[in-house]
């Protein structure tokens, strides 16, 4: 066999899925307990006693953010509330990861993760919903994103990631290796990494080197050229010539194809012809770096930094920091706060088959994750990295856009997932609702506040009114309207739009409130529903 034959067998068999399987793997309740040991180790050897855990309600909010990317509706918090199973939290994380909403917000988050934008690419985002329905592994869509022209010929969806990016090689080069691998590489371009010893050059370039060839077609589809390398120049002035090397310094090589000067000059006006014209058809090359780089990323050997970033960043969002922060410096400076931890649920994420809703479901089960995020007595906060306190979380544009329309909607129109089958095409309605206004709303980053145009467009917006305190008979201010008694208001109100009763002291003055103002009913039911779902608490997730 020649050599050009054996590596595109090579290459075939690199593209192929490397499923496990979860056979023999611990129950995610198992999982979960090894979650809480560890952190509960930790917290016995700095002498913290951690929160206690959330009561009902708060319990159910979180989760029902955490795992639908929604508030609850009131048919949904009258259930939970009212099972008396003592097993009822994990068969409701059971019912929700199995849910549609489970899909379609993981599909927003990963979204969020891979995109860092709110423009809807309804390609893009039914690609991913796809594949979160059907529970694919991440090491498939991974595989799928960096290699969309060969595992899914033709489609525009997968393809976004690296369209989005491929005019700028260094946009690409540190996206992928932050996003998909938790490491930042930036700082190596022009020199060694000046702080982390695991970063030089040659990295750097090893990295961008799997991109250089990489171009976008005039009908927007994604191919690789037949050759290019890159150089680059040392702070000593040597000019080099990268390889194709991973983040842990393994390097591949590219096999030498015998072609003719004539035969070159041909496929390079293929090329052209393809970048220029819609009907031109681009030339494969048997060698493809990116191939190449999904092949390092998840070899067996070396650095699992595959696994650990898509850990860390799933546990970030559902407890509030990562076990490495930031999220993008993965290296060996900067070590994990519980790093046996992190090697346990990244060698069981990537021996399930890289299963994302198993990951989660463990998560979610465990008592770290349904810790209070109040701290009794005015005792000082412990630090964040020992997970003792729940950490307060900004809701994404979209957990708060879908989680406006919930809250605001007349209750008898919105069941949840109790109405089976009719709540999917519910949600689907409600998820394309919901897409407009969230792109009016910030992407939460680090110490968010919420900003001036977001309480502007709250206060002065004519949207918010006529979206979500309008009196009609599909939202909660007609339904309000109907309760003849204050105190009923009071508590339907706040139970809807903060998934909590109200103490008594907020119902007595929010009664006192709509008495005040009764011969303007109407007007001043819109005004409370406007102060519990602009208050800091419908805000965040607590």
């Amino acid at each position: 066999m020649s050599r050009t034959c054996l590596w595109g067998l090579l290459l075939t068999l690199t593209l192929l899925p490397a499923r496990s399987g979860a056979a023999g793997l611990p129950a995610v309740e198992s999982l979960a307990d090894q979650i809480d040991q560890a952190v509960h180790t930790r917290l016995e050897a700095a002498g913290v006693q951690p929160a206690g855990p959330l009561d009902d309600e708060r319990f159910l909010r979180r989760l029902m953010l955490d795992l639908a990317g929604r508030v609850p509706t009131l048919a949904e918090r009258e259930a939970f509330l009212s099972d008396e199973s003592p097993d009822k939290r994990t068969a409701w994380v059971e019912q929700l990861v199995a849910s549609p909403d489970f899909a379609m917000h993981l599909r927003n988050e990963l979204d969020l993760q891979l995109l860092a934008r709110l423009k809807t690419d309804n390609d893009w985002r039914e690609y991913l919903l796809e594949a979160t329905r059907a529970n694919r592994g991440w090491d498939d869509l991974f595989r799928e994103i960096m290699l969309p022209e060969r595992l899914r010929e033709g489609e525009q969806g997968p393809a976004a990631f690296l369209r989005e990016r491929v005019r700028d090689l260094d946009d690409l080069t540190n996206d992928t290796a932050v996003l998909f691998f938790g490491v930042n590489i930036g700082c190596a371009k022009c020199h060694d990494h000046p702080l982390v010893s695991d970063w030089e050059q040659q990295h750097y370039y090893g990295m961008a080197s799997f991109f250089q060839r990489t171009y976008r077609t005039k009908t927007g589809l994604l191919a690789e050229r037949f050759d290019g390398r890159i150089k680059f120049k040392t702070v000593v002035g040597d000019e080099l010539e990268a390889s194709f090397m991973f983040l842990d310094g393994a390097a591949t090589y590219e096999p030498p194809v015998e072609l003719s000067d004539e035969r070159r000059k041909e496929l390079d006006e293929l090329v052209r012809k393809a970048q220029r014209e819609d009907d031109a058809e681009p030339p494969r090359p048997e060698f493809s770096p990116r191939a190449e780089l999904v092949r390092m990323a998840l070899a067996p050997t070396g650095p699992d930094y595959f696994s650990r970033n898509m850990v860390n960043r799933t546990w970030a969002r559902l407890m509030g920091q990562g076990l490495v922060e930031p999220l993008d410096q993965m290296h060996s400076e900067n070590p994990p706060s519980h790093p046996e931890l992190l090697d346990a649920l990244a060698r069981d994420f990537a021996s399930s088959g890289y299963d994302l809703k198993r990951l989660i479901h463990a998560m979610v089960l465990s008592e770290t994750y349904a810790r209070d995020s109040r701290i009794t007595g005015g005792a000082e906060p412990p630090a964040a990295d020992l997970f003792a306190v729940a950490i307060p979380r900004p809701l994404t544009p979209r957990q708060l856009s879908l989680s406006l329309l919930v809250a605001t909607a007349n209750p008898e129109t919105m069941p949840g997932t109790a109405s089976g089958d009719e709540w999917e095409k519910k949600r689907d309605e409600l998820e394309n609702r919901a897409n407009s206004f969230a792109t009016r709303v910030e992407i939460p980053g680090e110490n968010f506040q919420v900003s001036v145009d977001e309480a502007l467009l709250f206060s002065n917006g004519d949207r918010v009114a006529g979206d979500y305190l309008r009196d009609a008979g599909d939202r909660l201010v007609r339904h309000l309207t109907s309760l003849e008694a204050d105190d009923d208001v009071a508590i339907v109100a706040t139970q809807a739009v903060l998934s909590r009763s109200p103490a008594p002291e907020e119902q007595s003055r929010i009664a006192d409130y709509l008495s005040a103002r009764s011969d303007r009913r109407v007007e001043a039911i819109q005004q409370v529903v406007w102060a519990l779902m602009t208050s800091p608490e419908f805000r965040f997730n607590h």
